[in-house]
C-alpha cells in the first residue's frame, strides 16, 4: 500500500510540476472571474446562483478538455520519451503502475472541479451576495445549492467516462501527439456524431456512447435520449467505462517496451 501511495505521489508530481497544468488552472479561474465582473458591470441586480451555474456550464467543458489532454499524454507520453522503461525496471507490477496513473488523473480532475465550484461560489457570493431566493425556477422546493451540486455531480460522471476513454487511447498508442489529437477529436466530434445519429430511427443508436452524454439534463427534468430513463444512460456509460478500463489494462499488461 505504501508503495502504491508513492507511485500515485510520483504521478502527481509529473502532472503538477509542468507549467501547462498551472496555465490550465489559471485559465479555469480567469474565465468565471471575467464573467462575474462583466455581469457586475452590465446587470442591475445579478444573481449569485445563476452566474455560479452559468460559469459551471461554461468551464466544466473546458475542464473536460484539460483532463483529456492530461489523460491522453499520461501513458503515451511515457512511451514517446522512453521513460516507461525506467518505470518498468522498478519492483512494481504493470497493473500498479497503470492504476497509479489512472488514480492521479481522477485526483487531477477532482481537484479542478472542486476548485471551480468553491471559487465561483466565493467570487459570486462576495460580488453579488445572496438574494435570499433559495428555490431554483421550475424545480419545486429544491434549493440552489442542491441543484448546483447535482449538476456538478452528473457532469463529473460524464467527465470520468471521457477521461477514461482518453486514458485507454493513451495506452493503445505510443505517440503522445496522436493520442491527444485523437482524444480531442472524439471529444469535440462526439456531439456532432450524436446529432447525426439521432436522425436514424434505429434501436442500436441509443447504445452509442455520445448519445448518452448530457446527464445534467436530468437535473432540469430533461433527458439525453427521449423515452429513456436516467438508469439507462447510466448503465450504458458504465458499460463503456468497464470496456475502457479492461482494454487499458489488457493492452498495457501485454505491451512490448523493448523497441
Amino acid at each position: 500500500m505504501v508503495d502504491f501511495i508513492r507511485l500515485v505521489r510520483n504521478e502527481n508530481m509529473k502532472i503538477y510540476r509542468r507549467l501547462r497544468t498551472w496555465i490550465m488552472f489559471a485559465i479555469m479561474l480567469i474565465i468565471p472571474l471575467g464573467i462575474s465582473l462583466g455581469a457586475m458591470a452590465l446587470e442591475a441586480d445579478p444573481d449569485m446562483w445563476f452566474f455560479s451555474y452559468l460559469e459551471a456550464e461554461v468551464v466544466l467543458s473546458l475542464i473536460t478538455i484539460f483532463a483529456v489532454i492530461i489523460a491522453a499524454d499520461s501513458v503515451a507520453g511515457e512511451f514517446s520519451t522512453g521513460t516507461i522503461k525506467l518505470l518498468l525496471i522498478r519492483p512494481w507490477s504493470r497493473s500498479k503502475i497503470l492504476l497509479s496513473k489512472y488514480v492521479s488523473l481522477l485526483l487531477f480532475m477532482l481537484f479542478f472541479t472542486v476548485s471551480l465550484l468553491l471559487f465561483t461560489l466565493l467570487v459570486n457570493g462576495v460580488l453579488f451576495g445572496s438574494n435570499g431566493e433559495y428555490t431554483y425556477p421550475n424545480q419545486g422546493s429544491r434549493s440552489y445549492i442542491v441543484y448546483l451540486l447535482s449538476y456538478y455531480g452528473l457532469n463529473l460522471i460524464q467527465i470520468i467516462v471521457t477521461v477514461t476513454m482518453a486514458f485507454m487511447i493513451s495506452t493503445v498508442f505510443r505517440s503522445s501527439a496522436l493520442a491527444i489529437g485523437l482524444s480531442i477529436f472524439l471529444l469535440l466530434g462526439g456531439n456532432m456524431m450524436a446529432a447525426l445519429l439521432s436522425l436514424l430511427d434505429k434501436p442500436w443508436v441509443d447504445y452509442v456512447l455520445f448519445m448518452n452524454y448530457g446527464l445534467s439534463t436530468y437535473v432540469s427534468g430533461g433527458t439525453p435520449i427521449p423515452d429513456r430513463p436516467f438508469g439507462f444512460s447510466l448503465a450504458v456509460l458504465a458499460g463503456y467505462y468497464v470496456i475502457f478500463i479492461a482494454l487499458s489494462w489488457y493492452v498495457f499488461r501485454r505491451r512490448d517496451v523493448a523497441a
